[in-house]
């Protein structure tokens, strides 16, 4: 028997040249299409609590960004649009020096992608820091922007009430941005308030806050919110004309129903059956 050998290899420290050419990370192959202008106007009418139970029932993640709502004084206003992200890093001087300058600086290029069809959605360092205020946002007016959504706060607040897109934040605040965070990246992947959002996810927004749609599921999370409110509708209905408790049609889950339950006897009333609905049980098409 051949006597056992170890070989000892000796490793060396890459240069930093080599350092410098090597991808740390990369981003997925592929990314999902683009949301049609059909499927993003197909959400203009939904309620963000129908959003959610769409995505409950397929079993995504709840999708609601934290705790934000409507700034502070804003009226009442629905936002739907795709998202394009801004990602915030800590100050460092180093970050600071390596940042884009002037009009490449990411926030900027943000900016300028921007239209009523999108959500600017800017991932913040910290929910009291300030993503930007007055004459920044000054540009997302003359843009028409569809809205803007963070997980921190803005600033210049009269300001960005009388320009009149949707903001959704934590608060308000007096503070400067720059002092404790930078713009780093546009379009990149955030974790905003604890939800992953995509460039191109489908953002929506009212008065009990902002859910991301993944643009991969969009098109089924709309048709199952859609057949969910048109049952609560009809159960409205029939609780205001005929009054009484409602857990006789509760609680439902799209893709549950069961066709001889009060619920499913009160829908097929109104022409709603197995035969042309999927919130009914065996029918689920997702």
């Amino acid at each position: 028997m051949l006597p056992r050998t170890t070989t000892f290899l000796r490793t060396r420290t890459p240069s930093r040249s080599l350092l410098s050419t090597i991808a740390v990370s990369a981003p997925p192959a592929s990314t999902p299409s683009p949301v049609s202008k059909s499927v993003l106007q197909s959400f203009q009418d939904l309620s963000t609590q129908s959003v959610i139970d769409g995505l409950w029932v397929m079993g995504w993640p709840c999708g609601q960004i934290g705790s934000i709502k409507p700034l502070p004084g804003s009226p009442s206003q629905k936002m739907v649009g795709r998202a394009v992200t801004l990602g915030f890093m800590p100050t460092r001087p180093d970050i600071v020096a390596s940042k884009a300058k002037g009009g490449d600086s990411p926030e900027y290029v943000a900016f300028e992608l921007c239209g009523p069809e999108e959500v600017l959605v800017m991932g913040s360092v910290g929910p009291d820091e300030s993503v930007g205020g007055d004459i920044k946002f000054l540009r997302l007016m003359q843009r028409n922007i569809g809205g803007l959504v963070t997980d921190g706060s803005v600033r210049d607040t009269d300001e960005i009430l009388g320009y009149g897109f949707p903001t959704y934040c934590v608060s308000s605040t007096a503070k400067q941005g720059p002092q404790t965070m930078q713009p780093w990246e546009c379009n990149g992947v955030l974790n905003v308030g604890g939800v992953v959002v995509r460039p191109g996810d489908i953002i929506v927004g009212d008065q009990d806050g902002v859910v991301v749609v993944p643009a991969a599921v969009a098109t089924t999370v709309e048709k199952i919110a859609r057949g969910r409110e048109e049952i609560e509708v009809i159960v409205k209905e029939e609780l205001t004309k005929n009054p009484g408790p409602p857990g006789k049609f509760y609680p439902f889950l799209s893709g549950t129903i069961k066709p001889d339950s009060p619920l499913g006897r009160l829908l097929s009333t109104k022409g709603i059956t197995e035969d042309n609905s999927n919130q009914f049980e065996g029918k689920k098409d997702w």
